[in-house]
């Protein structure tokens, strides 16, 4: 119940990336979750804004891409 208000500002800001943008959130969420390769044309595409501490729900679905994939 704590972590719902900290994921719920998360999910809003990742949906409303998803809606604005969506080709750089995805190969943001591909490429740090290490299922793109990193070189040069894909890192123009990459999204940095989303590495902030604060941004739960990114950090939690890339860390379970790299436990999946």
């Amino acid at each position: 119940m704590i972590l719902m208000p900290l994921m719920l500002r998360s999910l809003v800001e990742l949906a409303t990336a998803l809606v604005c943008e969506p080709t750089s959130t995805l190969t943001t969420i591909l490429y740090y979750g290490n299922l793109l390769p990193r070189n040069l044309n894909l890192g123009r595409l990459v999204r940095r804004e989303f590495l902030h501490q604060e941004n739960h729900f990114f950090h939690f679905l890339t860390t379970m891409l790299r436990c999946v994939w």
